[in-house]
């Protein structure tokens, strides 16, 4: 693996990766359409990694812990950056967004890609987004990001939304947490810090610990 896995990374399954100790029936049924789980921001418990499992409608969440040697393949949202949906899907609004807004955000120099169901979908190729799906996106800030250049970056991603008929979340993800774009485009305004540990309010979101 090229780095210990993080929020948001998608994650393939070896084939002899036991069941899920505890988990609903309808989990079996989507591992075996799509052996993937998604790193969850949460502790690790005994040694292993929390992960997440989706079925194929919304209230399908499974929320698990599973050993590091399951690990087949590991797929970031920065690898799925640049992967694209089968042809007869492209036209959808949230791969339409996805498409429009790449050179704003890489004129930007920003570390970028797409999670949720376009980053399940471009990674696993099982058909997930809907005509209704927003764009989740995650955003790599390593350094703080000034507020005036986050509200200017809100309101181009927006615009663009906008024209595509689309919602866009987008999630800024700094060494040790993350954060709402569009709360921290306000000004002067605390925004809520989601860590491993618990959420937590925060003035720097750099600064916290």
């Amino acid at each position: 693996m090229k780095h210990a896995p993080r929020p948001h990374d998608l994650l393939r399954l070896t084939p002899d990766a036991p069941q899920f100790d505890g988990a609903p029936g309808w989990v079996e049924a989507a591992l075996a359409r799509a052996p993937f789980v998604v790193v969850r921001r949460a502790p690790p418990l005994g040694g292993k990694l929390a992960v997440g499992v989706r079925g194929s409608v919304r209230g399908e969440r499974f929320g698990t812990w599973m050993d590091v040697g399951w690990i087949e393949a590991t797929f970031t949202p920065e690898d799925l950056q640049t992967r694209e949906p089968e042809p007869p899907r492209r036209e959808l609004p949230a791969f339409t967004l996805m498409h429009s807004i790449a050179g704003m955000l890489d004129d930007r120099a920003l570390r970028w890609g797409p999670a949720g169901s376009a980053g399940f979908e471009l990674a696993s190729c099982l058909p997930t987004v809907t005509a209704a799906s927003d764009l989740d996106l995650v955003v790599r800030a390593d350094t703080p990001l000034p507020r005036d250049d986050a509200a200017a970056l809100f309101d181009a991603l927006s615009r663009a939304a906008q024209r595509c008929a689309a919602r866009i979340d987008v999630q800024i993800e700094t060494p040790e947490a993350a954060f709402s774009l569009a709360e921290y485009a306000r000004p002067q305004l605390r925004v809520m810090l989601r860590h491993a540990a618990g959420p937590r309010l925060v003035d720097d979101p750099w600064a916290a610990s």
